[in-house]
């Protein structure tokens, strides 16, 4: 009998439809000699502390550290009917193919009941990037060796193991010390989540710290030839800051006199530069994520549900969870065939398509760069476009509008930038002029503002300009601006800075390892890790911006350095990647963070936290003071007296924040306001 062990439903229907396997039965689809099955994400999971003993069903810090000399795992009671139809399979086989999701995590969901059901037979390995016919058949018909894809389970297992060492005992440890520190909740410490929560404490601290600074700017309005355009004024040095902004208003507003005095500007140099920008990499998913964060409002949660929906229901896209933009060369071969069934999806792109260079090899297509999986992309057959919901449409539309782009000509465009003298002062103009539009046909991008704002003044079109011209003044406007903190994270500028923390280690290996790694968390649990940290109330919504609660400063306060630092993370992955490559085993990783985890649990046992309470509104139904709880819809606030009292606050307004800790900062990038 030949099993196949899909991840879930939808996955085992699409392969066994390939497979012939028509009859369905309880959990899988038959053939002759054949079943298809499934699990529904991981059915077993690590057994919980209480498992390895009594003494540490109460959370308390005598039995600490907690370290399994020997793992347990137990099925989920949730899925506990779908795994025994999964292990009755797998008694009655011959031949196993495992076609779970080709990366760490779906080696481990296979991996993992294998081990658990004691199937001893051989086993080979479906690797699939999409879902579509075509590409099943392609990939059934070169399955790879068992031995192959062996060690990322066993990555994925040290992976698992180390996180729950982490979680269970640092957890159970600073949520003791908190207790006794006065602190009534659970502080809950994650070797991903808890540095990505730094990252938001940082800059919410970064925003309290930062004191604005008065500047001043000016913009004239000049003509030539019958054409109007901007001109920004050059403050003389002495009166600037380091970002070159004027700061002594006196000095501004004597400049605008004599600019409007003066009349005429001439021109004393001009200076154009051809820029030729390539097209964008197809989608990786953190990518995505951050692109319809800005562009589409989307959740990075909603956008990676939507993009598994569009690889998975609609067949419409390749799989998501890619930490890679490139493409595998052989898939040139694939492009007439891709355009094609796009052209049959919407008929609208025909004109769009018959601008296409079909034989265009941009940088997307290089074996060098793909990684487990490659950018998502349309796959080979056509999509049903009334079948997907208004997001659905909108994440498909970005996805295939970068796929185009790998068509079309490079965006080039003329970049001019004149300097003037007026009234004694020095002006500058910059302008665009677009050449050729290129890959933009499909990727329209707004344009970045300048210093003041205004986007306009990088966009506008100069008239013929040269030296010595004379040029008209008009309207002189004296702009009274100040510098503004940086923005709070959105969550899709949280996930792009989890991807590039490796600017803030300093420790070049680390570093770079960050870099190869593509940051903390991987493209398939940086979504998850965000959501979890919403839902424990550690993070609060505020419009599309995400902001640290009280709970989140008290966490980071609390826990060491090392648990917090992104190049502690590094070191981990570099590990990983070792096993993987079978330079490390399992057994040794694994005693080396139990070893970490008890010298951690014995150097804070004994200290005293120092902790500042989260002061909530008072009571609304008895007046007394509440404090921070986490329920099932996530944080808000509870009386103190409860269960006697069971008055309750909705989190709502924006936390206050802690800029306790640290020298004063400054804004990392300067923004304009009215005044």
């Amino acid at each position: 009998m030949r099993v196949v062990l899909c991840e879930k439903p939808s996955q085992g229907k699409d392969i066994a439809r390939v497979l012939g396997a028509n009859q369905r039965g309880n959990g899988c689809y038959t053939g002759t000699g054949l079943s298809v099955t499934w699990g529904i994400g991981h059915l077993i999971e690590t057994a919980p502390p209480e498992a390895y003993g009594e003494q540490y069903k109460r959370w308390a810090l005598e039995p600490l550290p907690i370290v399994p000399q020997r793992w347990q795992v137990e099925v989920k009671p949730k899925t506990a009917a779908q795994f025994k139809v999964v292990k009755q399979w797998l008694a009655q086989a011959t031949e196993l193919v495992i076609a779970t999701d080709a990366d760490r995590e779906g080696e481990m969901i296979a991996r993992e009941l294998i081990d658990y059901c004691g199937y001893r037979g051989p086993i080979q390995r479906l690797w699939l990037s999409a879902l579509n016919d075509a590409s099943i058949r392609k990939a059934l018909g070169s399955l790879k060796p068992s031995s192959e894809t062996l060690p990322l389970y066993h990555s994925a297992l040290a992976r698992s193991r180390a996180d729950w060492l982490i979680g269970m005992n640092l957890s159970r440890l600073f949520t003791v010390l908190g207790r006794q520190a006065g602190y009534d909740g659970v502080l809950s410490v994650g070797r991903v989540q808890t540095p990505t929560l730094k990252l938001v404490v940082d800059r919410d601290r970064e925003i309290a710290r930062f004191v604005s600074v008065p500047f001043w700017a000016i913009g004239a309005a000049l003509s030539a030839g019958g054409a109007s355009f901007i001109a920004h004024w050059l403050p003389p040095q002495g009166c600037t800051d380091d970002a070159g902004r004027c700061l002594q208003q006196p000095v501004a507003q004597q400049a605008v006199e004599r600019i409007r005095a003066a009349g005429t500007a001439q021109v004393i140099g001009v200076e154009t530069e051809r820029v030729r920008e390539g097209p964008p990499l197809p989608f990786d998913l953190g990518t995505l994520q951050e692109v319809c964060s800005r562009q589409l409002g989307l959740d990075v949660q909603d956008t990676l549900d939507i993009a598994q929906a569009l690889y998975e229901t609609h067949k419409a896209t390749t799989y998501p969870r890619s930490d890679s933009g490139y493409l595998p060369e052989s898939m040139f071969a694939e492009v007439p065939t891709v355009i094609d069934s796009l052209i049959k999806t919407d008929p609208t792109l025909r004109p769009l398509v018959a601008q296409l260079d079909r034989n265009q090899r941009s940088r997307a297509w290089n074996d060098a760069k793909v990684t487990a999986h490659h950018g998502i992309i349309p796959t080979l057959e056509p999509a049903n476009l009334s079948a997907m919901s208004e997001k659905e449409l909108a994440v498909y539309t970005l996805i295939r509008a970068h796929y185009l782009a790998q068509f079309l000509p490079h965006h080039e465009f003329d970049r001019t930038t004149a300097r003037f003298a007026c009234g004694g002062q020095n002006l500058e103009a910059v302008g665009k002029q677009v050449v050729v539009p290129g890959w933009r046909l499909v990727l329209a991008a707004p344009e970045p503002a300048d210093e003041d704002g205004d986007a306009g003044a990088r966009s506008q079109v100069l008239p013929p300009l040269r030296d010595g011209l004379t040029c008209q003044v008009g309207l002189v406007d004296l702009k009274a601006l100040k510098t503004l903190p940086p923005r709070p994270y959105t969550q899709g500028e949280l996930v792009k800075a989890m991807k590039g923390v490796a600017k803030l280690v300093t420790d070049p290996r680390l570093k770079q390892k960050l870099k190869d790694t593509t940051g903390i968390g991987t493209e398939a649990t940086r979504a998850n890790i965000i959501k979890g940290l919403l839902d424990r109330g550690y993070l609060i919504k505020k419009g599309r911006a995400v902001r640290a609660s009280d709970a989140a400063f008290t966490l980071i306060d609390a826990v060491p350095p090392a648990i917090t630092d992104p190049g502690t993370t590094a070191i981990w992955e570099q590990a990983l990647d070792m096993i993987e490559a079978g330079q490390m085993t399992l057994d040794a990783f694994v005693e080396k963070q139990s070893a970490w985890v008890a010298q951690l649990v014995q150097q804070y046992r004994n200290i005293t936290l120092s902790i500042k309470l989260p002061q909530g509104p008072v009571c609304p139904l008895c007046g007394a003071a509440t404090r921070q709880r986490t329920g099932k819809s996530g944080a808000f606030w509870s009386c103190t007296r409860y269960p006697d009292c069971t008055g309750t606050v909705a989190i709502e307004s924006s936390p206050r924040r802690r800029a306790n800790s640290g020298t004063r900062g400054t804004a990392r990038k300067t923004r304009r306001s009215s005044t």
